[in-house]
């Protein structure tokens, strides 16, 4: 049993057998997280200041990674039913977003309505260039009323992802929920303070980009060597299982007794949004079907490398289904593994 110490007292768990096979293929998934209008605009290059550019491609439709994550998730594995926990506007552009995301495939019996839609705004330039703006009014985040409206949904979940973008009163009570039904808690991002103590205490996955798993851990993450640091520090906190962005390199996932990383394959980036997103929607998938450790990230890798060869973060992952059927005892996984240290 995994020991650790958590608020003045040890807490003995076991957490590396939550991301096995076997009985804990299958079962609800739960997404806590943003669910938003997004404006997608491409341009062959950014204005500078002062200036101005036009506009060649322009793209509307529900965004926000919470929702994002759920999407792909259903689009992957359209035998599942996503609940999604989230807020949207009593407005028109919330009737528009919630109408998409039931469209979609996700139970949408727990997003709430108030105030005015989220508006995320993704400025993309040949290259891959991006800029974002957010406007994120405080009736757009998930509360804790909310959570406990869908504890019910929380509970009977097998495995509850949170977006970390969330407030942390209303993440904490989430994975407290989930994780008293037995699920496996799924971290998305980073988060600061005495939250982020924690959920590292209840989670079983965690997903980060570099400056993510900076703010995680206090490690910089420039290179390999660093990503492999910085999940030990994580897997040590008892966490079973680790995937890092790694800045040029690829994408590393680590558990105990090794890790393996998947590069970044050559296509063209047209647009990173929604890669972290995708990413994670392939994990929450291999674990549905209950693939080894060894095999969780090669779906995520591919999901990831389809979504940024398109413009916005909505997710476009069908065509990896056939990827996603059960994985075969002794199935070859590519990517360079290591033995853990």
């Amino acid at each position: 049993m995994a020991s650790r110490r958590r608020y003045g007292r040890v807490v003995e768990r076991d957490r590396a057998s939550s991301v096995g096979v076997g009985e804990r293929a299958g079962g609800r998934v739960v997404v806590v997280g943003r669910a938003a209008r997004d404006l997608v605009l491409r341009a062959p290059r950014m204005p500078e200041s002062g200036g101005s550019a036009s506009v060649e491609e322009r793209v509307e439709r529900l965004g926000g990674k919470g929702a994002n994550t759920a999407i792909g998730i259903r689009q992957l594995d359209p035998e599942t039913t996503p609940v999604l926990i989230a807020a949207l506007g009593a407005d028109a552009a919330g009737d528009a977003a919630l109408r998409e995301a039931s469209e979609a495939g996700l139970d949408v019996s727990h997003v709430a309505r108030r105030g005015r839609t989220a508006l995320l705004v993704d400025l993309v330039a040949d290259g891959g260039e991006r800029r974002l703006l957010e406007d994120v009014p405080e009736e757009a985040l998930v509360t804790t009323t909310d959570v406990a409206l869908a504890a019910d949904a929380l509970r009977g979940a097998d495995i509850v992802v949170l977006q970390l973008q969330e407030p942390p009163e209303a993440l904490v009570a989430a994975a407290r929920l989930g994780h008293e039904g037995g699920a496996r808690i799924v971290l998305d991002g980073a988060i600061e303070g005495p939250a982020r103590e924690v959920l590292l205490g209840l989670a079983a996955v965690v997903r980060a980009d570099g400056h993510e798993a900076q703010l995680l851990t206090g490690i910089e993450i420039a290179d390999r060597g660093d990503a492999d640091r910085a999940a030990i520090a994580l897997l040590e906190r008892g966490v079973a299982l680790v995937a890092l962005s790694v800045p040029g390199e690829g994408d590393l996932v680590a558990w105990h007794g090794g890790s393996r990383l998947y590069p970044h394959g050559a296509a063209e980036v047209v647009d990173p949004t929604g890669a972290g997103d995708a990413f994670v929607a392939g994990l929450v998938t291999g674990m549905r079907r209950g693939d080894e450790r060894a095999a969780l990230g090669q779906l995520a890798a591919q999901a990831a490398a389809a979504t940024v060869e398109r413009l916005g973060g909505h997710p476009e992952l069908a065509h990896l289904r056939p990827l996603a059927r059960p994985a075969r005892p002794g199935r070859h996984v590519a990517g360079d593994q290591r033995a853990a240290e």
